[in-house]
């Protein structure tokens, strides 16, 4: 099962009704099958790594064929035309989420997240922070003056910015925290000062983290980890 109509046919079949509302009320706008992330996964496994296959689903259109896109595309392969190309057709939260998590492990992570972060535009800011909150622990990507400077960035936009924007901002505030004790300690105390992150999850069961404990439970979850 390499080929696109081949793919595409399979997912398909395995779509639900149940799946397409739920993806509906997620933002989903464009076609969808209505394909559970499992069975995306499962599929994902079998093929691997396909960068031709990744960027022929996406161009589809087709919202589990995108999310399968980002599960077997080459991301030091991504070049910066197509990373652009697909956060221009991305149209919802998911979608964002699936190109910020590939452009995160690409190189360019940092030049990306740099362009995007400040846009007006609420899908591409989101997706500028959120390459920050998959980045964080990443040395090569930003320092922890970097880190520094955009946490009071954040303490000082955080509210004013766009819906899906504070989300991530948010996200990136619990990340940055995790790449050092001295990181966490600044970011437990921005979060603090910031307080709660409004955020309209529209019809879904979803919630925005409430960043201090948060990371409290990460940390102490890792730290019991490592002791074994």
């Amino acid at each position: 099962m390499t080929g696109l109509d081949e793919v595409m046919a399979t997912l398909e079949s395995e779509g639900t009704e149940q799946a397409r509302k739920i993806y509906r009320r997620h933002g989903a706008t464009g076609p969808v099958f209505g394909v559970s992330f499992a069975v995306i996964n499962k599929l994902a496994k079998k093929i691997k790594v396909d960068h031709v296959l990744a960027l022929e689903l996406w161009a589809t259109g087709n919202h589990d064929a995108r999310q399968l896109a980002a599960k077997i595309v080459d991301p030091d392969a991504l070049t910066l035309g197509a990373a652009r190309s697909w956060l221009r057709s991305a149209d919802d939260y998911v979608a964002v989420g699936a190109v910020a998590g590939v452009v995160a492990a690409s190189p360019h992570a940092r030049r990306l997240s740099d362009e995007w972060r400040d846009k007006r535009d609420e899908w591409v800011a989101s997706t500028g922070w959120l390459i920050v909150a998959f980045s964080a622990e990443n040395p090569d990507v930003f320092t922890v003056a970097e880190l520094n400077s955009l946490l009071t960035q954040i303490e000082a936009e955080v509210h004013d910015r766009p819906n899906r924007v504070r989300h991530e901002m948010n996200q990136a505030i619990i990340t940055i925290a995790l790449r050092s004790k001295n990181l966490q300690k600044r970011a437990v105390a921005v979060a603090g000062r910031i307080g709660p992150v409004v955020v309209d999850h529209g019809e879904t069961g979803c919630k925005t983290p409430d960043a201090v404990p948060y990371i409290e439970k990460t940390v102490a979850h890792r730290e019991k980890k490592l002791a074994g």
